[in-house]
């Protein structure tokens, strides 16, 4: 399901400012980070993970899974290129303004060596009480307060949000089995349909809450997939931004944010979703109606 708790992570980008204190927070939570690479500063430590100036040479001494990119964008393509080289399956890319170009490249890539990509601009994954991916939640207190372990699944398109949607089920007495952001921009790697087809196998997983926004085909695709193939799963959709439709052409918030020439509606995604058979949350108390049908 992603992130065992058991899984070797590495950090690409380590000794960044940002990196460095998500890495304390990980490492806290229970997060397996075996290694992390930067380079030119092969040799250092950061928080007692070795740091290596090469993929190659990290994996060699400590094989790992999993990879979080914390680079800058214009060198997001050769850092994710190298995980994939390395053998990583799991790449969750947290930078964001990564070229469109460059996205294409690695989710090519990624496809042919059989490495599930995360992202671009996420704040990361996390399976409550097990392990987490990212700055999702925050620091670690807030993460432990926000999300407890359950039965139900959070995908979002908004970091933010995700912990927000969280929180909301914990006071309700609602656990989480996982909760992902994914993504802001308007390429990623793993869409609603990617993350919805692998929790159809999973045992674990009852129901899951949808956060989407205006802009981009992600709901869409998922309301056809399901009219396709259907599913087991209690799936409970919230759609923000209803303002934006009658904004055409204005961007808001994300990069995918945006309503052109009558794509990415949101009453375009209600309707097609409410089709599919998915329960549409009009207001966010509408969430627990959702589970509860």
């Amino acid at each position: 399901m992603l992130l065992d708790r058991d899984a070797n992570i590495l950090v690409q980008g380590i000794t960044g400012r940002e990196a460095s204190a998500m890495v304390s927070d990980m490492i806290d939570y229970g997060s397996r980070i075996v290694a992390g690479v930067t380079p030119g500063k092969g040799g250092q430590e950061i928080h007692g993970v070795p740091v290596f100036d090469t993929v190659r040479d990290a994996v060699a001494q400590h094989p790992s899974t999993v990879s979080v990119v914390s680079v800058p964008a214009p060198a997001v393509l050769d850092a994710t290129l190298e995980a994939i080289a390395g053998g990583i399956k799991l790449c969750l890319i947290m930078t964001e303004r990564v070229p469109r170009l460059d996205t294409c490249k690695i989710l090519h890539l990624a496809r042919q060596a059989g490495c599930t990509v995360i992202g671009p601009n996420t704040l990361g994954l996390i399976r409550p009480g097990i392990a987490k991916l990212g700055t999702i939640g925050g620091r670690l207190d807030n993460v432990k307060r926000s999300f407890v372990p359950g039965r139900v699944a959070i995908l979002s398109r908004s970091g933010g949000m995700t912990t927000e949607i969280a929180s909301f089920l914990t006071s309700h007495g609602i656990g989480q089995c996982l909760a992902v952001g994914v993504g802001g921009d308007p390429m990623v790697g793993s869409n609603f349909t990617d993350l919805i087809r692998l929790l159809e196998d999973d045992p674990t997983t009852d129901a899951v809450v949808i956060y989407g926004e205006p802009g981009g085909t992600a709901e869409e695709q998922l309301a056809q997939y399901l009219q396709e193939h259907g599913t087991r799963l209690r799936i409970n959709a919230f759609l923000a931004g209803q303002f934006v439709d009658d904004m055409e052409g204005v961007r808001f918030g994300h990069a995918a944010v945006m309503v052109e020439g009558g794509h990415g509606s949101i009453s375009g995604k209600k309707t097609a979703l409410r089709k599919a058979g998915v329960f549409v949350a009009e207001t966010f108390d509408d969430i627990l109606t959702g589970l509860a049908s």
